[in-house]
């Protein structure tokens, strides 16, 4: 599979490090069942998923990557802190 890094290109996915769907994070002081179901309960999509990598063999970067989970198909990817993911920053 590649993974196309916006600093470096496309590369072999084993230059990253898969961190999961990319999700928007509740607010510090966000009530303990937001954070229950942000840590504990996921969708399991078979399709379309926004998901988060840091290229580690590359240029440090991290990575918000939009891909088919089904197909491993890539449909795009940013740096991460140009994603608008929702959520407190």
């Amino acid at each position: 599979m590649r993974v196309t890094c916006p600093v470096c290109g496309e590369r072999d996915r084993r230059e990253f490090y898969y961190q999961g769907a990319a999700l928007q994070r509740p607010a510090a002081d966000a009530p303990i069942e937001q954070w229950h179901e942000y840590v504990n309960l996921r969708d399991n999509p078979a399709g379309p998923l926004t998901e988060l990598w840091y290229h580690e063999m590359g240029c440090g970067s991290w990575v918000v990557v939009e891909r088919n989970v089904a197909t491993h198909e890539m449909l795009g990817s940013q740096l991460a802190q140009d994603a608008d993911l929702g959520g407190p920053r």
